[in-house]
């Protein structure tokens, strides 16, 4: 089994779209990230009438492996809705490719699966063309 099928079923293990309350639905689009020390964190989206605050997979499976492990590199990244990305339909929001970028630099080559059949995949860095953090990165060079 590849590093992409051990993400996808751990995604998949958290797909199971339901209402939490009469407010809020979660479970219907996952995340799986591969950390820098190969361990495998998931996450979900949460959707809610505010709609502002709502988090994504992406986030969440990055503050799990956060909370977790303390670690803020990421290896690999899938995104989903019960089944395997195919063709780029399912790939990190603007919110959370900012964040990814934010939580550390290094992840600008975080590989995101573009189609799970292929095994295709993007670097984050290539859907933040002229990231506006990078002078400040320069200013401030964070170990």
């Amino acid at each position: 089994m590849d590093i992409w099928e051990q993400l996808y079923q751990a995604a998949a293990e958290q797909y199971r779209p339901g209402e939490i309350s009469p407010f809020l639905y979660a479970h219907h689009v996952v995340c799986a990230i591969q950390a820098a020390d190969g361990k495998i964190y998931a996450g979900f989206c949460i959707e809610s009438t505010c709609g502002v605050l709502d988090p994504c997979a992406e986030r969440v499976a990055a503050l799990n492996m956060y909370l977790q492990s303390g670690q803020t590199r990421i290896l690999r990244l899938l995104v989903c809705q019960g089944e395997p990305p195919k063709q780029g339909n399912w790939l990190p929001c603007g919110a959370c490719r900012k964040f990814l970028m934010q939580l550390s630099v290094l992840n600008r080559d975080t590989e995101l699966l573009v189609d799970y059949a292929t095994r295709r995949t993007q670097r984050l860095e290539e859907l933040l063309p002229g990231w506006w953090g990078w002078p400040r990165v320069q200013e401030n060079p964070i170990p």
